[in-house]
């Protein structure tokens, strides 16, 4: 490989062979600039406090700079970076319970849109937070599966070499999380036909 390549031109694979090669500090700069914007908010989706967010995200490249030598390429790039974040991610938050220091009410989300009205910007807010406190109560690996399938659309076979799980595991996983965030948003609205409109197969 040609060395004296700049960085930016290069593919995964020769950003990782570049590092491989000594060439550690440009090379894993480049890594970083790619992919910190899509690896933080992977975290956001888990950690609601962005000061905490850009923490874990930091502790995501550490732990990823000090492993990238022994990467082997059974999976992209960005799906072993995703990996480690979610990893992370998940051992921030037990810390966290274990302080007490979880929050619903912390969560962030999207401004309504300038077009809605009042009353729908409050259902809308509503409709999110109660979905929210659903995902919040499911059992750890479900809301993982339901945060990686729901909101990032990962494909199974993806989520499957991220978490190192069957494809069917995964997907019997997601259709029990989908059902109970599903079952808590319609009793907490009183309705009967509240649906999620969950990302294509």
């Amino acid at each position: 490989m040609n060395t004296k390549q700049a960085p930016e031109m290069l593919d995964d694979v020769g950003l990782v062979d570049d590092f491989k090669a000594g060439n550690t500090e440009r090379a894993f700069t480049a890594i970083v600039k790619k992919y910190q914007q899509r690896i933080y908010w992977v975290v956001r989706r888990l950690v609601s406090d962005p000061d905490d967010a850009d923490d874990v995200v930091q502790e995501v490249f550490v732990r990823a700079y000090q492993a990238l030598q022994d990467f082997r390429a059974d999976s992209q790039l960005f799906t072993w970076l995703y990996r480690i974040a979610m990893n992370v991610a998940m051992n921030h938050n037990r810390r966290k319970k274990l302080h007490n220091m979880v929050d619903i009410d912390e969560m962030t989300y999207d401004p309504p849109s300038q077009d809605a009205t009042p009353d729908e910007a409050l259902e809308r807010q509503e409709y999110k937070s109660l979905i929210e406190e659903a995902i919040e109560a499911l059992p750890e690996k479900q809301r993982v599966v339901f945060q990686m399938r729901y909101f990032d659309e990962m494909p199974y076979e993806e989520m499957a070499k991220a978490l190192k799980k069957s494809v069917g595991g995964l997907k019997a996983n997601y259709f029990h999380a989908v059902r109970k965030v599903a079952a808590y948003v319609r009793k907490e609205l009183g309705e009967k036909d509240t649906t999620l409109d969950s990302p294509d197969e």
